[in-house]
């Protein structure tokens, strides 16, 4: 259950985006106390405690509302207090899929297609996604893009830049994204890159005392899993997974 500070700080929000049907929902705390611990215990739904409620209500509300992408929205509004731009930190997680995540609804077209568009994939760690963040100094989740498993992050560096609130002034990320072009976009941004290069590549410019703070983005994928839906996506598909991060990144922002 959520305790009265947790609640008193996300009621607002959830008042502010959650969509509006002729009669208001019925003890919405209890609910989103049961979506939460659903998701930190990454039990089955039929599984939360009778004390919050009933599961079929808590199901039926997460899903619609992650269809309708209101997860997201109260990650935005979450940020209301203040994203800072001082360092922006890039990063991505490949998160193993459970045998469960895999049978979305085809809505036409191949297995392969569904797979991509649920952002799933099989690499060398087995099926899973790619999820990529992009957070703010104090290492924040700003935003997240999901990709298949086997996908590389670089190509999504840039949408992700492009959801920030502004322009910051260091955008700091690992060997993965080491390319002359994005350290080039960084730069007519108005933004200085501390991305250190490749082996084969010739030395850049990537200060140590900058590049040190990269362990931010670190810790804050190491809070994000410990919530057990998010260590292991159980979520068929990407909207789905996509409420889950968005939610724990939500109450992460709210505990700063």
């Amino acid at each position: 259950m959520l305790d009265d500070v947790e609640w008193r700080k996300l009621e607002p929000l959830i008042e502010a985006c959650r969509p509006r049907g002729k009669t208001p929902p019925q003890d919405l705390r209890r609910t989103i106390s049961a979506i939460v611990w659903r998701h930190q215990n990454g039990a089955k739904w039929r599984a939360i405690p009778p004390d919050l409620g009933p599961w079929a209500r808590a199901a039926q509300t997460f899903i619609r509302w992650a269809h309708l992408g209101v997860w997201e929205r109260l990650l935005h509004l979450a940020q209301e207090a203040g994203v800072q731009l001082g360092m922006t930190f890039l990063d991505g997680t490949s998160i193993r899929a459970h045998q469960k995540a895999a049978g979305a609804p085809p809505k036409g077209g191949t297995q392969a297609e569904r797979d991509r568009r649920e952002a799933l994939g099989r690499s060398r760690g087995g099926f899973g996604s790619k999820a990529c963040v992009i957070a703010d100094g104090l290492g924040r989740a700003v935003a997240f893009i999901l990709a298949p498993g086997q996908a590389h992050e670089l190509p999504h560096a840039i949408p992700l830049l492009n959801r920030l609130p502004g322009v910051p002034k260091w955008v700091v990320a690992d060997r993965g994204y080491a390319s002359h072009a994005f350290r080039e976009h960084i730069w007519n941004l108005g933004a200085r890159p501390a991305i250190p290069p490749k082996r084969n590549e010739a030395p850049v410019a990537c200060p140590d005392w900058i590049y040190n703070n990269r362990n931010q983005v670190e810790r804050l994928w190491a809070r994000l899993k410990e919530w057990r839906a998010i260590a292991t996506r159980y979520e068929k598909t990407a909207s789905s997974f996509m409420g889950v991060l968005a939610l724990a990144a939500a109450l992460d922002w709210l505990k700063s």
